[in-house]
């Protein structure tokens, strides 16, 4: 079981929290959903993604739950892994055979690098995509009952489509509408669960 939540706040963060809120009213927000619009606007300084992430209450206390409990996360990239401070995330791009598996399958690494990872870890992981819209794809035709998709990939090819798709699923997912997104965005979504204690919502209940 993982520990929730952290003992200490750096006052930079502190700081640039107070500033967040004296531009942005949040307080109608659930608490979760709240933590996650927070951090992904001061990860990336931008206060559009207030209006642009969609996010789902029940969901993101399902992400939380798995993540209490230890569920592995899998990540599409190294820059997302690293960006994740709370726990370990496993980045199966990085693994052997990805590039030929991709050559033969004639798709994209991270798709394949998707594949190969669904085989290892079953169902109640949390998938986290901050790069490659491919990777998305692949998360939603092969992941085995997903805990939570993280999917906030960037760019203007595929980006918007992918993180479209994912809705329409219906999986627990966070997501946003526009081509914005990222490696650092994806891994404050899956921090601001990690940080989030019990208390942070105990009086908010499903």
């Amino acid at each position: 079981m993982r520990r929730m939540g952290r003992d200490r706040v750096h006052p930079i963060e502190v700081e640039s929290m107070r500033i967040l809120a004296s531009r942005v009213d949040l307080s109608h927000l659930r608490p979760l959903s709240r933590a996650v619009t927070e951090r992904v606007v001061h990860s990336a300084a931008d206060v559009r993604y207030v209006d642009d992430l969609v996010l789902d209450e029940d969901s993101l206390r399902l992400g939380w739950e798995a993540l209490r409990d230890g569920a592995p996360i899998v990540a599409d990239s190294r820059m997302v892994a690293a960006g994740i401070t709370g726990a370990d995330a496993a980045v199966p791009l990085t693994w052997d055979g990805v590039a030929d598996l991709a050559r033969e399958r004639g798709t994209t690494r991270s798709a394949a690098a998707i594949g190969l990872a669904c085989e290892r870890f079953g169902p109640g992981a949390v998938w986290v995509v901050g790069n490659a819209p491919t990777a998305l794809e692949a998360v939603i035709a092969l992941a085995p009952d997903p805990a939570l998709v993280v999917g906030l990939p960037v760019g203007f090819v595929g980006a918007v489509e992918s993180k479209a798709a994912l809705r329409d699923s219906g999986l627990p997912a966070v997501s946003n509408r526009s081509e914005l997104g990222g490696s650092a965005v994806a891994a404050a979504a899956v921090n601001a669960l990690l940080y989030s204690a019990p208390t942070a919502f105990e009086e908010n209940p499903r």
